[in-house]
């Protein structure tokens, strides 16, 4: 019955779904392409073969597309005749499968948790296993692929308390979602516990840890533009993801900076292209003097802010940072991706708000690579101090680094849990 409410709210919103979206493709004309994708009334891809075995994995977006690549990637290894379907939500989580997967899988949008929709899309691909990326709980799409036989794993799994209390105060209807799943791997033992307490299966619930600690950091060729950022030999804060209302708050804290060390260079890269342009009009506002890194012109001397409008170039900006801002976290959005930076070594400073990478923000402060600021003033003081002792930047970022080194352990734990799905008919 849960389920069937659901299904009809669903149904009456959609005319305000579909306003949402084309709303935002005003900003992001990618919105309003492939529209028949999320009702599945696709045609198929060339090439698809409804007689091979066919594996789709779900990832929201960028995020949970690159922590998916080690995945991915093991899978084509095991089993290089195995047809590999990737949905995401977003368009920059397309643009991030192509980018890391090129033609080797077949990507399409996931279609709305919608009964007909999501039985179309299965009529189509028929998978034999769906492995769903983090807290990808859909009801009629769980519901749709029990139904028919195809097996369901929650992979990197993670639940915060919020989200936790959230679909507690559904607990009938969690319940029957969470058991229909064959196997949960989850990041940590919080989240397993939560997983639990909302109704999977204990036996089917185990802790295989994060694949985000697989960051691929491997040394490629740094490019001029980042290489002439690195040879000015000025100390560079990277703020990286910031979102909605926070540019401003870093701003205001490089600003208070500046007072101090003056030749202090930030990169600050919003989390969402249509947001480049807000974010350099922000900064000259304020009185910086700001380039574009689309500009591709040489980073002088007297440039203060560079607004890091590239897609695909994340590890080239931390590669040249003295400190990393990790943004989504000075404003209540739960904090990006932090591992990337301590893979490299980078001393990470986060605001308070963490919930999407709590465990591992835990772990990290715990282990001395990063500290948590309350607010801007907090910000300031931090790379200030940060700054200003060498041996501390060193230490704080080798910390983090080993700890990163200590948890390269999920694909094979996870990969115990996903071979025997794939074989047992």
């Amino acid at each position: 019955m849960h389920r069937i409410i659901y299904s009809v709210i669903f149904y009456l919103a959609l005319p305000v779904i579909m306003i949402r979206l084309l709303g935002r493709s005003l900003k992001v004309p990618a919105y309003r392409k492939r529209i028949g994708e999320r009702f599945a009334l696709q045609t198929m891809p060339q090439g698809f073969d409804k007689n091979k075995l066919t594996l789709w994995i779900h990832a929201v977006s960028v995020g949970e597309t690159a922590a998916s690549a080690p995945l991915v990637k093991e899978l084509q290894r095991l089993y290089p005749d195995v047809q590999i379907v990737m949905t995401t939500m977003t368009p920059t989580g397309s643009d991030r499968v192509r980018m890391l997967f090129g033609e080797s899988v077949m990507h399409v949008y996931i279609p709305y948790d919608l009964p007909g929709a999501c039985n179309r899309f299965l009529d189509k691909y028929r998978p034999s296993l769906l492995i769903l990326m983090e807290t990808e709980l859909w009801p009629n799409l769980v519901h749709s692929c029990h139904h028919r036989g195809v097996k369901l794993l929650l992979a990197n799994g993670r639940l915060s308390e919020k989200s936790a209390a959230g679909y507690g105060r559904l607990a009938t209807f969690t319940r029957s979602l969470l058991e229909k799943f064959d196997r949960i791997a989850a990041q940590a033992a919080p989240d397993a516990q939560r997983f639990i307490v909302l109704g999977a299966n204990p036996e089917k619930v185990e802790v295989t840890g994060s694949l985000k600690f697989l960051v691929d950091v491997n040394e490629k060729e740094k490019q001029a533009y980042f290489c002439a950022i690195e040879n000015t030999a000025r100390p560079v804060l990277v703020a990286a993801s910031t979102r909605e209302g926070e540019e401003e708050k870093v701003l205001a804290a490089f600003k208070k900076c500046l007072a101090e060390i003056p030749s202090l260079l930030l990169v600050l890269i919003p989390r969402h292209p249509e947001r480049f342009a807000k974010a350099g009009k922000l900064s000259e506002d304020e009185g910086f003097i700001t380039v574009k890194r689309s500009d591709g012109g040489i980073v002088g001397p007297n440039i203060q802010v560079v607004i890091g409008d590239s897609m695909g170039e994340m590890l080239d900006y931390y590669n040249v940072a003295t400190i990393a801002f990790v943004g989504g976290s000075l404003v209540d959005t739960g904090c990006q991706n932090i591992l990337e930076p301590a893979a490299l070594g980078i001393p990470i400073l986060v605001g308070p708000s963490q919930y999407n990478f709590a465990t591992i923000c835990k772990q990290l402060e715990h282990a001395g690579g990063l500290k948590t600021v309350q607010n801007e003033m907090e910000l300031a003081q931090s790379i200030s101090t940060l700054i200003a002792d060498e041996r501390a930047q060193q230490e704080m970022g080798d910390r983090g680094k080993r700890l990163v080194r200590e948890n390269q352990n999920a694909l094979p734990a996870l990969m115990k849990l996903v071979v025997p799905l794939i074989l047992k008919p």
